[in-house]
């Protein structure tokens, strides 16, 4: 079974996301949310996602810190990571793709770019 996981501490993009997403649930994908980074990576790391949609402004771990430890520390490169966040000056995005990051995605997103993507990275 492949997995999504959704970490923002905001609960209306968590429950947007999961809106979004819940017609590749019904093909058997399952969602997993977490509301802040060490939530994330127990979770990343027990769980093994094969898509990880992450915010970067989260209290205790930030997105930024949790994209280069699943990466970098734990060596889990094949977790597609896209950093989904209002954070978008120029600054912001290449640090988002120093640690890993495999897109880069600012605030307010198109849900139905955000599955057309999910389904090309998840071949379904």
């Amino acid at each position: 079974m492949k997995k999504i996981m959704i970490v923002d501490d905001e609960l209306h993009i968590r429950l947007l996301l999961k809106h979004t997403l819940e017609d590749i649930e019904e093909e058997g994908v399952l969602l997993l949310t977490a509301d802040n980074g060490e939530d994330a990576l127990e979770t990343i790391t027990k769980e093994s996602p094969e898509l990880v949609f992450l915010d970067v402004m989260m209290p205790g771990l930030n997105g930024f810190e949790v994209c280069g430890a699943v990466k970098h520390v734990m060596g889990m490169k094949e977790v597609y990571i896209v950093m989904l966040t209002a954070k978008g000056q120029v600054f912001d995005k290449r640090r988002g793709m120093d640690v890993g990051a495999d897109v880069y995605i600012t605030k307010p997103f198109n849900p139905d770019e955000i599955l057309k993507m999910t389904r090309e990275i998840l071949e379904i």
